[in-house]
């Protein structure tokens, strides 16, 4: 395929914002040779490996670990690679000492790998705050990891690692922790966490942690240059999303729809302002994004029958409905038609359970 085709520079704005990044175009495959070779390299050259979600509360949690321990080498994962990445322990880090921070098996064969990972590693820890079921839970400890879950709308995952961990941290961990759980919980009490969420979108994973081990929360005024550059174009996007925004009355709740690559949480804040309990963006990779407010405190439940899971104010998906490319062409084109249809049965079938 030529590169042109998948080249996000050279198309507008408007086409832009309806079709994925150059990363979507990339086989899993090949995604998944990549983070095999990065992970045998992790547990060949640290004795304390952090298998975390690589967002701002994940990296935070890296942060913690390294400072309490000297090291901490970085295996990216998310809810729905946790398994490969338990595998990855059982076969490269024997006798390693395993933290897994910010990540949420969404069923039991996202932990299938677990006891094999339990018995290789010297100590398998577990941080979250999200919203574990219960089975979910016994299995874990069962399998030997120590789990500790947070309550997911009090505390975010750094907030419980910084607790759990046995070490005596600087104030500028603690601040760091602070704004992160500002962001994560979407409190918006703290201008920084949104300058946090930017960049730990938009830089290097390691970039983005030996930074906030240095300055902790208060970023330098170069990565602050290169935040201000990149909001241009993230600000325009989210024009986008909000325009095509509909919002539709499901049971007792108004929903705001939309569709667009953006950023989730702008959007879902300006359709709470028009009036939206919920917001719904569905992403052109085909995954979506659940926000609720004081109104609406249920998008985990939401999510949970669209293939996903999360927090109740906050939640993600991808419902199992991509089966081929001409699913996905259908799926840009109609600007994530059948998506939207399915998550919104999803908050019907929720209004019924209540009524």
């Amino acid at each position: 395929m030529d590169d042109r085709l998948i080249d996000s520079d050279r198309l507008t704005l408007e086409r832009r914002s309806l079709l994925p990044g150059e990363g979507f175009f990339y086989p899993d495959s090949l995604q998944q040779e990549r983070a095999e070779q990065e992970a045998v390299t992790a547990f060949a050259e640290a004795d304390t490996v952090v298998i975390a979600d690589p967002d701002a509360d994940g990296l935070a949690c890296v942060a913690l670990v390294r400072a309490a321990h000297g090291e901490g080498a970085l295996v990216s994962a998310s809810p729905h690679n946790i398994d490969e990445a338990l595998t990855q322990v059982s076969e490269y880090g024997t006798g390693t000492r395993v933290y897994v921070c910010d990540l949420c098996p969404d069923s039991p064969a996202d932990i299938e790998a677990l006891p094999a990972a339990v018995e290789a590693a010297s100590s398998l820890t577990w941080y979250d705050h999200h919203q574990w079921d219960a089975e979910l839970t016994d299995r874990v400890r069962t399998a030997g990891a120590e789990l500790v879950v947070g309550e997911s709308d009090v505390v975010c995952s750094a907030d419980v690692t910084l607790e759990e961990l046995d070490a005596t941290f600087d104030e500028q961990y603690t601040d760091l922790v602070a704004v992160t759980r500002d962001h994560d919980l979407w409190l918006r009490e703290d201008d920084r966490s949104d300058d946090l969420a930017d960049y730990a979108y938009w830089a290097d994973e390691e970039a983005y942690i030996e930074t906030v081990t240095e300055h902790g929360a208060d970023l330098p005024a170069d990565v602050q240059e290169m935040l201000a550059e990149r909001r241009v174009e993230k600000s325009q996007l989210i024009k986008k999303a909000v325009e095509r925004a509909r919002l539709r009355e499901v049971g007792p709740w108004t929903v705001g729809v939309t569709y667009g690559r953006c950023s989730q949480n702008e959007v879902a804040e300006a359709l709470r302002e028009q009036g939206a309990d919920a917001a719904v963006v569905v992403k052109p990779s085909g995954s979506a994004s659940i926000r609720g407010t004081d109104s609406f405190e249920r998008c985990h439940e939401v999510a949970a029958q669209v293939n996903g899971g999360g927090h109740p104010k906050a939640a993600g998906c991808k419902p199992d409905i991509y089966h081929d490319m001409l699913d996905y062409a259908h799926h840009w084109s109609t600007q994530g038609a059948v998506t939207k249809q399915t998550i919104i049965d999803g908050f019907r079938r929720l209004a019924d359970e209540t009524a």
